[in-house]
């Protein structure tokens, strides 16, 4: 019997930038956004088995059917392919470290990377035009993890166009004790709320005064126009985000729809003391770094494949 396996990673992303430019006639928001990935993976193992599609990990909390990015992926590209029925022939082992409901985009992340496998496990032939136009139907911030690294992100989020990297970063995530789910994030927040709320998000969201020049001739300025609406109902972020300023943060803000928030420091030894003193005042942290779009772009190449014969 033959077997093959497909090991690949899926990066998390903070959003460097994050604005609110208008509503779609589709009740969508037009966002204008700099994501950035980070170190930070899941890890997912796919491999050909007898049987319909299936879904294991051991996380709490995480959907194995229809509600996981991953299965959505790949019902997508099954249908797309031109097969009938249910997806069939794969099982699939999802190892989380990304927070979910924390604006890390772990789901989509997940989704983007079963898209990648599941076309190459399924020899569907899928190019990478397709592929991007089945990531968008998965989710708005689905395409960008195609793409990796530093990147533009525009409409939707969904039209994505790569930037120069950013200098490495590392990057202390600040992880409250709630969630924050991306309806809640935008509830209130059409263009006249969000332009009130923007002295807010700038004046918490950037500390030491954004960043320097990055690729594409876009000088960014690290602010998340969604804070200020969320801070309303959760005033801890924006405590995390002085705190974080306070101990030598380049700039902090929430990461995407929340409610993680995260600071960015020149020197690992700053981070680190950051969050330890962070942990002793009873806050959940991470550490990492942010990674470059060759790293990133392992959500879009195969980590390591094996085939082999079993007699």
């Amino acid at each position: 019997m033959t077997t093959s396996r497909i090991g690949i990673r899926a990066y998390a992303k903070i959003n460097l930038s994050l604005r609110v430019t208008g509503m779609r006639p589709d009740g969508y928001h037009q966002l204008k956004t700099v994501f950035q990935s980070l170190a930070l993976h899941d890890s997912l193992t796919f491999e050909v088995v007898d049987g319909p599609f299936s879904i294991s990990c051991a996380a709490a909390g995480v959907p194995l059917g229809e509600e996981n990015l991953v299965w959505r992926a790949a019902q997508l590209l099954w249908s797309a392919s031109g097969r009938a029925g249910r997806p069939a022939g794969v099982r699939a082992r999802l190892v989380k470290r990304i927070p979910p409901k924390a604006g890390l985009g772990g789901g989509s992340s997940d989704g983007a990377a079963a898209l990648v496998a599941l076309s190459a496990l399924w020899r569907t032939g899928t190019g990478p035009e397709v592929l991007r136009e089945l990531a968008g139907r998965l989710g708005a911030d689905v395409p960008f993890f195609l793409c990796g690294g530093t990147a533009l992100g525009l409409d939707r989020g969904d039209e994505v166009f790569p930037l120069e990297d950013l200098a490495r970063r590392h990057v202390v995530l600040v992880l409250p004790p709630f969630g924050v789910s991306t309806p809640e994030a935008f509830l209130g927040c059409d263009d006249d709320a969000c332009e009130s709320d923007r002295g807010t998000a700038e004046d918490h969201g950037a500390a030491g005064g954004g960043l320097a020049r990055l690729g594409g001739g876009i000088d960014l300025q690290v602010v998340n126009e969604l804070q200020g609406p969320v801070g309303k109902r959760h005033p801890e972020i924006d405590r995390v985000c002085r705190r974080l300023a306070a101990v030598g943060a380049e700039a902090a803000a929430m990461a995407g729809s929340g409610s993680t928030v995260f600071g960015l420091f020149a020197r690992p030894e700053l981070a680190i003391a950051a969050a330890a003193g962070l942990e002793a005042s009873g806050h959940r942290t991470l550490v990492t770094r942010t990674a470059a779009r060759r790293q990133a772009r392992a959500a879009v190449r195969l980590v390591w494949t094996r085939s082999s014969r079993i007699n």
